[in-house]
């Protein structure tokens, strides 16, 4: 029998309403929506508010964060945002959590558990470029703590929503120029293997700490700027995978595959933890500039929005934390070390690549980002009204 077109009419309408509504609260299970991400870094005493920064992520429609702990006033502050978390479990904790699987729960029971579902944690990292790092008893930890701490999830009843990974620094290769040769260093693969084994498991990517910035500043007589930018340059040639790289993040991704290919696991995914550049440096810095941060960051950004892959994984998107979302005045190191902010301890931007800042360049406040953030809302519920009134 025909659907008579008033009956079909109401049908559609009705279900166009229920999506637009439901729509604005859909949270995944994924720890990563969609391909990129920022590193909101918090060592500093002049940056905004936890509550101001949730404002600043919305109007940047960014919906992917790592924070370096699991600080409870930005867990509270990140409620009902819908800006996926993943937190993090420093490297001073790892040897109690090592211990048993009840301080593991007991670490969840009072920095996750009770924020959830409100606040969407989507993972835990356990410590931060642990392999390969200077403190070789923690090599020895980092394992027994993953489990530890996937156990507590798993008896919480919490592993389909939050992901356990841990994520490594370039300093786990032992070379990776060009992308096919990378492999693990012979050191760290005692380590490494079982680590992998047990995220291959449970379904955790590799996380990889990725920053073409670093490998310029530490060769910049023999790399390519414009080859670490993602601008115009003859790139390189990987004659073994007969693969042509135009830039050095995606170069640094692929070695990553290849590393982990050549130690049995070849479907594991690859996410970029942290990539950046700084806008600032000291004079050994090479590259520490406003504009090389502006042109690396404003490119990778192009490149994450058109959700491709690498020359050698070509269908797997590119995912991407960008570190970091303010310059921190109290870290430690180099003058580039506390420049690599997208955005001024006022919450500014510091450079352009499309964003919008809490104040701008040259005003004390603003009320632009609230209204952005306003607008798609009262858009969905201005044509949820209309609807309503075509149906009756």
């Amino acid at each position: 029998m025909p659907i008579k077109p008033m009956k079909f009419s109401s049908f559609f309408l009705w279900s166009l309403l229920i999506f637009s509504i439901t729509s604005l609260n859909v949270l995944t299970a994924d720890a990563f929506t969609g391909t990129y991400g920022v590193n909101y870094g918090r060592i500093a005493d002049n940056i905004p508010s936890p509550q101001s920064v949730v404002t600043l992520l919305k109007a940047a429609k960014i919906k992917n964060i790592r924070i370096y702990d699991a600080n409870q006033d930005v867990l509270k502050a990140f409620k009902g945002s819908g800006i996926e978390i993943v937190v993090g479990l420093g490297n001073e904790f790892l040897k109690d959590i090592s211990v048993g699987e009840d301080r593991a729960m007991n670490w969840i029971k009072e920095n996750v558990q009770p924020f959830l579902p409100g606040t969407p944690i989507r993972g835990i990292a356990v410590g931060n470029e642990i392999l390969g790092g200077a403190d070789v008893e923690l090599w020895e930890v980092l394992l027994p703590a993953v489990k530890n701490v996937y156990s507590a999830l798993d008896r919480l009843g919490l592993t389909k929503k939050v992901e356990v990974s841990s994520p490594h620094s370039e300093a786990v290769f032992a070379n990776s120029f060009p992308p096919s040769l990378c492999n693990f260093r012979e050191d760290i693969l005692p380590f490494m293997k079982p680590l992998l084994q047990f995220f291959s498991e449970t379904g955790s990517p590799f996380y990889i700490n990725a920053y073409p910035f670093l490998a310029y500043k530490s060769d910049p007589e023999h790399i390519d700027l414009k080859y670490a930018l993602f601008q115009s340059n003859p790139g390189i040639y990987d004659a073994k995978t007969k693969l042509h790289y135009s830039n050095m993040f995606d170069a640094q991704v692929d070695a990553a595959y290849a590393a982990l290919e050549k130690v049995g696991f070849h479907k594991m995914e690859v996410i970029v933890s942290e990539t950046g550049w700084a806008s600032r440096g000291d004079d050994n810095e090479a590259g520490a500039t406003l504009d090389n941060a502006r042109t690396y960051n404003y490119n990778l950004r192009k490149k994450l929005a058109k959700k491709k892959g690498t020359p050698y994984r070509p269908k797997i998107a590119v995912k991407a934390y960008i570190f970091a979302l303010f310059n921190e005045n109290l870290k430690p190191g180099p003058t580039s070390e506390r420049n690599f902010g997208l955005f001024k301890a006022d919450g500014s931007i510091s450079y352009d690549i499309g964003f919008t800042g809490l104040v701008p360049s040259a005003a004390p406040s603003s009320l632009l980002s609230f209204k952005e953030i306003g607008s798609s809302c009262t858009l969905v519920f201005a044509s949820c009204a209309a609807i309503l009134l075509l149906i009756f």
